[in-house]
């Protein structure tokens, strides 16, 4: 039988709804992924509709978690690591601490860092501390880096002017040491607004993909989250980085078409888990190159 994959997500965590943990553990596990949670934030619900109550994990307590998981012998089962929101530069630093704890007994341990810090038409809503740590010390660490627009702008240090503007400005993120970029949401002149696009780039090459942006009173919150570990889960699972781009897409999509039927602001997880696990509607990526 062949063993299942080990996920370590670290990331924020709502009690309602879903964002951050709670719009990724359930999927990678419908999935086939055994996720294990380590929720840097827990709020009652996600910051969008502008009251929450909750708190944030004090930096230490995430290393002392993971060698609590190192004490009774599971730490070299963890075959990858997921990071998201972000309370404090602080908690980001214990989380690189942990990658290289990680690392040190498992060499092929992958990470995907989601470097989150808001959204293109929401504007940034992360502390500058946290950006900085995220441009300067992050993404050298990370295998994998999936910033939305926002993001990549940020990282960057400027907006770009066509598709293919955005694509030079991917593949300079692979000098910073990633693997793999994927851009979870693009934004830039003459876009379709019809559309909603992704880029993965690689050393080996460059993808794009479009599928139908859908129409709700309110965009949910969370699918940036989907998206990181839908894409990890099933590279774990054996799929090559083209093909967990194309699935990770159609699979984002059957949930926002399952969220627009129910009316919902919260993407609904549990009615689309069918066919997150088995999308329905496919999108094929397409080779671009500048």
């Amino acid at each position: 039988m062949k063993r299942t994959p080990h996920l370590l997500a670290i990331q924020s965590h709502v009690v309602f709804g879903h964002a951050g943990n709670s719009a990724a553990v359930f999927p990678m596990q419908r999935l086939g992924v055994n996720v294990w949670p380590l929720n840097t934030v827990q709020f009652s619900n996600h910051t969008q509709y502008g009251q929450w109550a909750g708190e944030v994990l004090v930096p230490q307590r995430i290393p002392e978690l993971v060698e609590g998981i190192a004490a009774i012998g599971e730490l070299g089962h963890c075959d990858a690591v997921l990071s998201g929101y972000l309370g404090s530069a602080s908690q980001g630093r214990a989380i690189l601490g942990v990658v290289a704890r990680i690392k040190a007994v498992n060499p092929n341990v992958l990470y995907l860092c989601d470097p989150v810090m808001g959204h293109p038409e929401k504007g940034c809503s992360v502390p500058a501390e946290v950006s900085d740590f995220l441009l300067e010390e992050a993404a050298t660490m990370a295998d994998f880096l999936c910033p939305n627009q926002l993001e990549l702008d940020s990282f960057c240090g400027r907006t770009p002017h066509s598709l293919f503007d955005c694509l030079a400005m991917a593949r300079s993120l692979l000098a910073r040491g990633p693997k793999a970029v994927l851009v979870k949401h693009l934004a830039y002149p003459g876009k379709p607004d019809e559309s909603f696009e992704m880029l993965l780039v690689t050393a080996e090459g460059s993808w794009h993909l479009r599928r139908p942006l859908l129409a709700f009173p309110k965009q949910p919150v969370g699918v940036g989250d989907l998206t990181s570990g839908l894409f990890l889960a099933r590279v774990l699972l054996g799929d090559s980085l083209v093909a967990a781009f194309e699935f990770t897409a159609s699979a984002v999509h059957e949930v926002l078409l399952e969220t627009q039927a129910c009316g919902s602001y919260e993407l609904e997880l549990v009615r689309a888990q069918d066919r997150i696990a088995h999308p329905r509607v496919r999108f094929e990526a397409e080779s671009i190159s500048l």
